[in-house]
């Protein structure tokens, strides 16, 4: 196993033991579970505003073979031609000469931050964001429901789903106001149309029939639309397009999202704020189960949301099939939320959402291990690991889970050390295009009894949460299934030894709502080793379970410490 040393970025990342396959089953017995897990704080290494790190002037210093970048534990031998350094991660030995040496700081940090020079555009206004309400406002939002009254009122008062929308937006367009007056809002409704009322000063467009079927042609009148003024000077006839909004007609989901989507897509950093409580059956994204076209849509679009920086989330109201698997897809990708809100919590959910600021976009992590380590529930057995993140907000975490070869574990019983190293490419909300490298070397301890009393239950629970979320969106149930009983048993054991038991308690909590949902699922008793397309997947998984999975797939730290989620 590794032992963690003290380190002043362990803040940030957070290491489990490394523990020899072998060895995990002889001290945990019958569990069938790794702890090899590492746990980064994307959110704050991308964010650069406290960030008190040495700032590279040229580009790193990185092996041919497996990109690691030169770092404080390199050995590198120089000599009067160069410098030669045979990379501790791939064993690939590196000639530089005396010009690329010389552009490598004298003594590499373990954590470095280089600023490139070129920009991806002009100067941006970071208070020059746009949120689009894209709001349902078909037949089926009419439906009504008791609300909770504080004071001691008797009567009871029902308000319909389209009445709780309109209420949570006007309190959404008082916060902007107060919070962010030079922000921009828009609003977009769509039943069996699509209407775009921007700020609500202009002419309102719409959009029906064969339009609705034309992905190019809907995106152009989103890029085209005009660009709608800052709050301070369009709510008054934001509040009144808001409530001249009447419920009739099916739901044009999808090209309503496309259209707002484009429309946020001017501005990095931006928000879509869907709120529906329908399945999409009115133009392109329309759902049918005969039909895998709607899939590569909302996945398609997700892409493109994810490319310009726009956060979407999507928000549906309880009771209702909107296949939230399907389009939650849109939330997954971007990083914003998805959430089955009713009456009463839908105000406070977007308010939840207007407070998620993009710190960074585009971002990519690499993350290198020995070679002879691997990464598990990947599609490869290699020591590097390539993840396409995309929106950063300030809260993400991710998660990786890494053991070592039966072939190579002889070979780092007998070693000392170990290193680790994560490479971080992204965009700041201005366009700097920045990366980060951290690198830190573990100490290899060959007993596990030696450190099985500190293992982190907040670490694995994340992992946990994460990892059997991401095997369901795979189709792989049985495996996320068997992963979540093995975890909660594994906790229940470490907690009782850590006395972490508010932690474990809130984490099993939430895990059990996972694996009591997976377990009634078909797949969950298919055969053993037989898995389900990821098509298969969504089809099946009723909103409330896709709601649990989504959240899951995105969970951090102080998601365990709430009670009851």
């Amino acid at each position: 196993m590794i032992k963690s040393k003290s380190n002043s970025i362990l803040g940030i990342i957070s290491f489990v033991c490394v523990i020899p396959p072998a060895a995990s089953r002889s001290r945990f017995g019958c569990l069938n579970v790794d702890v090899n897990v590492v746990s980064v704080n994307i959110g704050r290494l991308v964010d650069l505003k406290n960030i008190a790190v040495p700032v590279g002037s040229s580009p790193p210093l990185q092996c041919r073979g497996c990109s690691a970048a030169v770092s404080q534990i390199s050995d590198i031998q120089q000599d009067q031609g160069g410098s030669d350094w045979t990379c501790e991660f791939c064993s690939q030995h590196n000639r530089f000469d005396s010009s690329s040496s010389s552009s490598a700081p004298s003594m590499p940090s373990c954590d470095m931050l280089y600023l490139h020079e070129d920009t991806d555009g002009d100067y941006v206004n970071l208070e020059d964001l746009l949120v689009v309400f894209c709001v349902d406002i078909s037949g089926s939002m009419c439906v009504t429901a008791e609300v909770e009254i504080s004071n001691a009122v008797t009567t009871p008062v029902h308000v319909s789903r389209l009445q709780s929308i309109q209420d949570a937006i006007q309190r959404s367009l008082t916060f902007l106001l107060q919070t962010c007056p030079q922000g921009r809002v828009a609003l977009v409704t769509f039943n069996d149309e699509v209407t775009v009322y921007g700020d609500g000063t202009g002419v309102p467009l719409m959009l029906k029939e064969w339009e609705l079927m034309d992905f190019d042609f809907l995106k152009s009148q989103g890029q085209q639309f005009t660009c709608p003024r800052c709050v301070a000077e369009s709510i008054d006839t934001l509040r009144c397009r808001v409530q001249e909004m009447r419920e009739h007609g099916s739901t044009a989901l999808g090209p309503a999202a496309l259209v707002s989507v484009a429309m946020a897509s001017r501005y990095s950093g931006s928000k879509v704020i869907i709120c529906t409580d329908g399945l999409a059956n009115t133009g392109l994204g329309y759902i049918d189960d005969a039909c895998q076209s709607s899939s590569y849509f909302y996945r398609n679009l997700a892409n493109e949301a994810a490319e310009k920086g726009v956060i979407v989330s999507v928000l549906t109201f309880e009771g209702t099939d909107c296949r939230l698997a399907e389009v939650g897809r849109l939330a997954d990708r971007t990083g914003g939320r998805v959430n089955i809100v009713n009456i009463n919590t839908v105000s406070s959910e977007i308010q939840s959402v207007l407070e998620d600021n993009v710190i960074a976009t585009n971002v990519k992590a690499t993350f290198l291990i020995a070679e002879g380590m691997y990464f598990k529930y990947e599609d490869h057995s290699h020591h590097k690991l390539v993840k396409e993140i995309g929106n950063v907000t300030e809260d993400l975490e991710i998660t990786y889970q890494f053991g070592i070869k039966e072939s190579s574990l002889q070979n780092f019983i007998q070693r000392d050390k170990v290193p680790f190293q994560l490479q971080l490419d992204f965009k700041t909300r201005d366009l700097q295009r920045a990366t980060r490298i951290l690198t830190l070397e573990k100490s290899v301890v060959p007993d596990s009894s030696l450190v099985k009393d500190s293992l982190n239950v907040a670490v694995l629970g994340v992992h946990c949460a994460q990892l059997t979320a991401r095997l369901t969106m795979d189709g792989r149930v049985r495996e996320a299934h068997r992963e979540v009983l093995a975890q909660r048993e594994l906790l229940q054991h470490m907690g009782e030894r850590n006395q972490e038991e508010d932690v474990y308690e809130n984490w099993i909590n939430t895990m059990t709502v996972i694996c009591d949902d997976l377990s009634s699922t078909p797949q969950s008793k298919s055969r053993e080793g037989k898995k389900q397309s990821p098509g298969s997947t969504m089809k099946v998984l009723s909103d409330e379970v896709a709601n649990v999975v989504y959240r899951f797939k995105r969970a951090n730290s102080i998601m365990l410490k709430k009670q009851g989620q």
